[in-house]
């Protein structure tokens, strides 16, 4: 028997009620009880980035964060950057146009800790860019046109 909790989750702009076991991830309450699989499991120890989601505007790793820490707060997922049929944020944009994803499977976690990094003001160099990224591992390497897109992006967004 499973001693679960009823926690009431701000996603993208949606509230949803969970019955989660007080232990369940951010992570998992968005993967496996809410269906939104943009946000990737990679290592599961907060080591690779993959997992970030934006917890009131800040960057958090969702491996790492309990489920029941974000109840009350407004998290916003890759799902929920830009609204349904509206365009592309343009960080998601500028991730495209210079190609900063190969295999994809980092460019979620990518694109918000970007959408962070230049909301915190830490775009003004590449060196910045790479400091400030430096939480998001890209096993195909794709750093250098990262780093052109959080460039390109921040010109859009200032």
């Amino acid at each position: 028997m499973t001693n679960q909790i009823t926690i009431n989750l701000d996603i993208n702009g949606k509230t949803h009620a969970l019955a989660v076991e007080p232990r369940v991830t951010l992570l998992d309450a968005l993967r496996e009880h809410l269906e939104l699989t943009g946000t990737k499991k990679g290592c599961d120890q907060g080591q690779c980035g993959a997992c970030t989601v934006h917890v009131d505007g800040r960057r958090v790793l969702s491996c790492l964060t309990l489920a029941v820490q974000a109840e009350g707060r407004s998290v916003t997922t890759i799902e929920g950057l830009s609204a349904p049929g509206a365009d592309l944020h343009s960080v998601q944009s500028a991730f495209l146009e210079h190609d900063a994803f190969q295999c994809g499977y980092c460019t979620p976690g990518q694109i918000m800790s970007a959408v962070a990094c230049i909301r915190e003001g830490h775009a003004g160099s590449d060196e910045e860019i790479r400091e400030y990224m430096s939480g998001n591992l890209c096993r195909c390497g794709a750093y250098p046109h990262i780093v052109e897109a959080v460039r390109e992006a921040a010109k859009v967004m200032s």
